[in-house]
């Protein structure tokens, strides 16, 4: 039986309605061990002939039968599993991919074998013995002759033990020497038991092989047998065949990736700098609002704030009442509140001179003792006063101010509403910057002593937990009285939490505009990636005709474009934690803090959203390339 028959095959091409007839009732049978020349001018059909055997073209009409399976009948995956096990193909124009070494562009079809890696390592450098050229495996073909390159296209073709080898044009680019050396090796493959169909225009070609067929306008013409097809007593090793690994799609775009460098890094240097800007922002934004906690926490007790009446008049006429004072205690996460004195002015004298001085404040719990120089709150017959005040009016050595005496004036109101000064001396306890202590007890004593009430201008309200301030801050301020809102949050601590939002957001419209830079690496990939498809259009092709599935195509350029994703993190963390560690360098000095924090999270974050992008814009190009036309694919150049 023949292993290769073709019955009654018809073949057109149309240009809009009109039809160009290429192959008209071809009907042939090929043996084993036949070397058949099928021999004909340009524009016979000796091509689309061998496109249709070789399973590239199935627009036909008719039956390619081998080993009694019709080909027709298979789908895509089938084709592709028999153009890699049944078929090999050696083409006029080499169809080397210039990337790979010799040993790689035998290896590919190989790597579409069952075979282990140093079985198919073994086999490839076999066969670059066979063809004279073992000691060329680790050059490019650039550095090869075109004998050279036809010999390794032999190889390449044979790599994995196909039944059926189609030579297109085979020495049509070579000089005679090399084309008696390919037509050698050619007889020696057909002598292997393999079945050999070269089409040529050459009849010098033509008679090296067991018999001619000429074709003439699409029908056959002559069949002529020169000699009985060569028998082959070895036993034929059969490999079994398997889809491209995801393994080799890697090392091949790792391949290109390194051949095309210089543009590849140009892309990912574009890449990397939108990703460092996103990392950097995102490390400054976490270093600014940990600074700003540290310089809260410094100054205030972050897990308590101070709470004021919103209406100013009423602030002045009434004070913080006990129902004001209920209202704050029974907000949820609030476990303690105080009453609280505030005065942005008031007289100190010292010594018979008395002085203006700026902000007087209770005692409560937004104060932090560290910050005090004595680490202790004052008592009720002493003062905390502001080193400003010690040194201006004291002495220049603050820690002398401590256990002077000093005595402070306020105004008040009396029970008839008559306004009232009231006094009280006050022994220095120790001192803070930027404000005067005492206790909101001490205020309310000199104040009876005058036969006046002090009505408190602030409650302090004191959190469960620190993580709850904001939401407690959000309910109190939120609430309202005739549409109008109730209180504020006053005092340092209500006044940097502003600061450190304003911060957050300053950092997150960084990293917005961080993100254009994103966008447009995203194009650049895209272009980039495009314009590969468009310059390695061939190398599709030949891959295509070798067996490689369309998703293995497409994996081949997602893989690359995921290459200069990773090049582009790995470039942007060095970058960002260099420049991390230089800016932090340069400041700390001056805040005592690290303004850049790059959190492990910021890092993982930023390497996903690298990938995404590389990922994403190589979708549309991958599709692209693996969508084309594997006929008008090995036709381009």
């Amino acid at each position: 039986m023949s292993l290769l028959k073709l019955q009654n095959i018809h073949k057109s091409y149309y240009l809009g309605k009109e039809e160009f007839p290429v192959l008209n009732g071809i009907n042939l049978s090929f043996d084993k061990g036949d070397f058949v020349s099928i021999l004909g001018e340009s524009g016979g059909g000796k091509s689309t002939l061998m496109n249709i055997i070789g399973g590239l073209d199935r627009e036909y009409t008719g039956d390619v039968i081998i080993n009694g399976e019709r080909q027709k009948d298979k789908r895509e995956k089938a084709l592709d599993e028999y153009r890699r096990q049944t078929i090999g193909f050696i083409s006029q124009s080499f169809n080397l991919i210039n990337y790979l070494s010799v040993l790689d562009n035998v290896l590919i079809s190989l790597k579409m074998t069952q075979l282990s890696h140093k079985e198919q390592l073994s086999h490839a450098e076999d066969l670059l013995k066979q063809v004279g050229l073992f000691e060329h495996r680790k050059k490019k073909p650039a550095q090869l002759s075109g004998g050279q390159k036809q010999r390794v296209a032999i190889a390449r073709a044979l790599a994995s033990n196909p039944e059926i080898i189609i030579a297109d044009e085979p020495t049509g680019a070579l000089d005679s020497k090399n084309t008696r050396e390919v037509l050698t090796i050619l007889q020696d493959i057909a002598k292997s038991g393999k079945t050999v169909i070269v089409v040529t225009h050459s009849q010098e070609v033509a008679e090296a092989g067991t018999r001619i067929i000429s074709l003439v306008d699409g029908q056959v013409t002559n069949d002529q047998r020169l000699r009985e097809p060569f028998s082959s007593k070895e036993k034929e090793t059969i490999f079994d065949s398997k889809p491209l690994t995801r393994s080799a799609s890697w090392k091949m775009a790792w391949a290109h990736f390194r051949s095309a460098w210089k543009q590849n890094l140009i892309i990912a240097i574009g890449m990397a700098i939108g990703l460092f800007s996103v990392m950097f922002f995102l490390g400054l934004g976490n270093g600014a609002r940990g600074y700003m906690n540290s310089f809260i926490a410094d100054i205030a007790n972050p897990k308590a704030f101070q709470v004021t009446l919103a209406d100013a008049r009423r602030l002045n006429s009434t004070g913080m009442t006990a129902k004001d004072k209920d209202r704050v205690a029974n907000t949820k996460h609030v476990i303690k509140t105080q009453y609280g004195y505030y005065a942005p002015l008031f007289n100190v004298n010292y010594k018979g001179e008395t002085t203006q001085s700026q902000v007087l404040q209770t005692i409560n719990d937004t104060i932090v003792k560290k910050n005090i120089s004595s680490k202790k709150l004052p008592k009720d017959d002493e003062i905390i006063v502001s080193k400003d005040y010690a040194k201006r009016y004291i002495s220049k050595d603050i820690k002398k101010a401590v256990g002077q005496k000093i005595t402070i004036t306020l105004s008040a109101f009396d029970a008839n509403g008559q306004p009232v000064a009231i006094s009280k001396e006050y022994t220095i306890a120790g001192t803070v910057e930027g404000m005067n202590l005492v206790t909101y007890k001490s205020l309310q004593d000199a104040a009876a002593a005058q036969n006046a009430k002090l009505k408190p201008n602030f409650i302090t309200a004191s959190m469960d937990d620190l993580n709850n301030t904001k939401e407690a801050q959000n309910t109190i301020k939120a609430m309202k009285k005739d549409g109008k809102n109730l209180y504020s949050i006053t005092g340092i601590g209500g006044m940097l939490d502003s600061i450190v939002q304003v911060t957050y957001i300053v950092s997150f419209v960084l990293a917005m505009i961080a993100g254009i830079s994103l966008l447009v690496s995203i194009l650049m990939i895209v272009a980039t990636t495009y314009m590969s498809v468009t310059e390695r259009t061939k190398e599709i092709g030949i891959l295509r005709s070798m067996g490689a599935r369309r998703k293995d195509i497409r994996h081949l350029f997602v893989n690359e474009s995921l290459l200069l994703g990773i090049s582009a993190n790995i470039m942007a963390i060095i970058t960002a934690l260099l420049i991390q560690a230089l800016v932090n360098r340069a400041v700390y000095s001056t805040i005592k803090y690290d303004i850049i924090q790059i959190s492990l999270t910021a890092t993982i974050t930023t390497v996903i959203i690298g990938l995404l992008i590389a990922l994403i814009a190589s979708l549309a190009p991958s599709s692209k390339a693996a969508r084309l036309n594997t006929i008008d694919a090995l036709a381009s150049e």
